[in-house]
């Protein structure tokens, strides 16, 4: 299942690094894939030319698509190229919008969330709301949007520790997963066998063989390229129950989209963390992909850990045809007094989340910022009423930096990104390169009281497509920490200028086209 590979650092310098080959179940899932898209289309053409007046019906269909397409709630921006797909590419682009144009949750694990609903916690918010609007009527207001569109609850008496790297973040949760006693819960888009993941395995395997819960679950396609196909059942042949998220089966339907991009560690229910770090060697720098990699964390300990745990429930919960085995007191009492109030959530298709959540609580940061806003993202491919958040903030006198990778991993997503720095540019809006490698922090932070760490990027996988999560901060300890690491970060990082936004005619013409379809990525 591996091979080795020698990567050219520069400076004469050679890594050689193991690699897992992609299993043979995803190749297969994707020929099957591939081979029924085919099948369709081609029969469908078919029909059109063999049998008389079918095309009508062709053509009274895509008809009728482009109008549900302009009638739907989807954004404009979603809207439009799927428009020019249908009505440009004729039968092919119709019958792929069946198969592909759907962002909403498979029925299955629509119905086993009705079961799962019982795993939940009760809180009660008022009094902490009433709390909060005597400090801040403008926190309050944003915390109660969190609450009423992700179903989530108000927490205060929690410890927040922030960490600015990959490195301390790894430090810190082996102490912790050392110390539990009950269970621990990992959740990643990315699991990667090396000396990162291998660490915590051989705690997990160490704590199950003392009676204590483990669970583990990581997306089925996130790890194509990283884990063996049968990963679940080797770690259970170590006590830990695992589940691949969404697992591929080779299904002309939307099993691409709608991945579980969630990282979220719980142990005992007293400690959670979450941030952008994967269980990955290149989270920790142990090697080097794109230069520096630059990623940050946050731990959590109190009441806020409730939610995490929840979160993790229900993604692990919809994946198993079976009831979840789960030890008592999942949501134990903590004796904690911390300043500050935190909103843990998560975000995520429909009709589990009605509304973008993570767009939604950006744009109230944006909008009730007086003196500024600073962003870090490893993608910036949003759509315009985003981009318009931002430049009004901009506009009415708000510090707006964004802060980018300057070493890119997807040269295409790259130029996307680019593609948006004359708007913003011309907007007042401040645009930085990470210069040491790529930042694949997700972070928003305004006015030293406000704060969002988690898993969110600025493009249109995290705030459309992808279950994420994140934690929302008011007057929490740890947010000084945060806009200490971004100083530092904008001091490492390249301001970009007017100047530096000259290019050839067919680098804009690509960066045209790419931005047309990159809602339907």
């Amino acid at each position: 299942m591996k091979r080795k590979i020698k990567i050219d650092l520069g400076n004469g310098r050679i890594q050689e690094r193991e690699i897992n080959y992609i299993p043979v179940r995803y190749i297969i899932a994707f020929a099957i894939t591939l081979f029924e898209v085919l099948a369709i289309i081609g029969i469908t053409m078919a029909l059109c030319i063999f049998v008389p007046y079918f095309y009508i019906a062709v053509g009274i269909t895509t008809f009728a698509v482009v109008l549900k397409i302009i009638a739907s709630d989807d954004n404009l921006d979603y809207k439009i190229p799927w428009m020019l797909f249908v009505l440009i590419i004729p039968i092919a682009g119709l019958m792929l919008y069946f198969i592909f144009g759907s962002r909403k949750l498979k029925k299955k694990y629509v119905k086993r969330l009705e079961s799962l609903k019982s795993l939940s916690y009760k809180q009660e918010d008022t009094e902490l709301l009433e709390q909060l609007e005597k400090e801040s009527p403008i926190a309050l207001t944003q915390a109660k949007t969190l609450i009423n569109i992700a179903d989530t609850h108000l927490f205060t008496n929690t410890k927040t520790t922030y960490y600015p790297s990959g490195e301390e973040y790894h430090k810190a949760l082996l102490e912790d997963l050392r110390n539990a006693c009950k269970f621990i819960y990992l959740e990643y888009f990315i699991i990667e066998e090396g000396k990162f993941w291998n660490s915590i395995l051989e705690i997990l395997k160490e704590k199950a063989k003392q009676g204590l819960d483990i669970k583990v679950a990581f997306d089925d396609i996130g790890c194509m390229s990283t884990l063996p196909g049968n990963y679940a059942k080797q770690l259970k042949e170590f006590g830990i129950e695992a589940t691949p998220f969404s697992r591929m089966k080779g299904q002309a339907d939307n099993e691409f989209n709608n991945r579980n991009h969630r990282k979220i560690t719980v142990i005992d229910g007293i400690i959670g963390y979450t941030g952008g770090i994967n269980i990955a060697d290149e989270y920790i720098n142990e090697f080097e992909r794109f230069g520096h990699w630059k990623d940050v964390g946050i731990r959590l300990e109190g009441e806020g850990v409730k939610e995490l745990t929840k979160l993790f429930l229900i993604d692990f919960g919809i994946n198993l045809k079976t009831p979840l085995n789960l030890p008592d007191n999942l949501y134990p009492n903590i004796d904690i007094k911390e300043n500050g109030y935190i909103v843990p959530f998560g975000d995520g298709p429909k009709p589990l989340y009605k509304w973008r959540v993570g767009k939604t609580i950006i744009q109230n940061i944006l909008a009730t910022a007086t003196k500024y806003v600073y962003i870090t993202t490893p993608y910036l491919i949003i759509d315009n009423e985003l981009c318009v958040s931002i430049e009004n903030a901009a506009l009415r006198g708000v510090d707006v930096r964004i802060i980018v990778p300057h070493i890119p991993d997807k040269k295409i997503v790259f130029n996307m990104t680019k593609s948006f720095y004359k708007r913003f540019l011309d907007a007042n809006v401040k645009i930085y390169e990470y210069e040491p490698g790529f930042i694949h922090a997700k972070t928003y932070i305004s006015d030293d009281k406000y704060a969002i760490i988690g898993t969110i990027n600025l493009d249109y996988r995290s705030l459309v497509h992808h279950f994420e999560n994140g934690v929302w901060l008011y007057n929490c300890d740890c947010i000084k920490d945060l806009k200490n690491d971004i100083d530092n970060t904008l001091n490492k990082s390249i301001e970009i200028t007017p100047k530096m936004l000259k290019t050839n005619l067919f680098n804009r013409l690509f960066r045209a086209i790419v931005r047309i379809f990159a809602p339907m990525l």
